[in-house]
């Protein structure tokens, strides 16, 4: 469970970072630039827990990624009010499914 918990940190604060990215115009806005680099260093250090705990690092990865395209996605919508094609919506649906996939136990290789 705790590695669940370091994984939702480190979306959401990847996120943020991402947020504060485009806030930023260009690293010439120093406040929305720090959160830049705050965001994606704490994202970092999370996401390292969470590999440090057993979660397989290519599922780990997909949920980070995959849960953040979304999130910044969607939040970049209703923040900034980028549009959102149907073509995109298909996309993050897709990427949703592949990280569904990657969870699920594939068959045992023998060594």
């Amino acid at each position: 469970m705790p590695a669940l918990v370091f994984l939702g940190g480190a979306v959401v604060t990847e996120v943020g970072g991402t947020l504060c990215l485009r806030l930023s115009d260009g690293f010439t806005r120093p406040w929305p630039s720090l959160g830049v680099l705050a965001g994606y260093v704490v994202s970092i250090l999370l996401f390292s827990r969470i590999t440090g705990a057993g979660l397989p690092l290519g599922v780990a990865y997909g949920i980070l990624t995959g849960c953040g395209l979304a999130a910044a996605t969607l939040l970049s919508l209703f923040v900034f009010g980028e549009p959102v094609s149907l073509a995109q919506a298909d996309g993050i649906l897709l990427i949703a499914a592949g990280v569904a996939a990657l969870q699920r136990p594939g068959p045992e290789t023998a060594s």
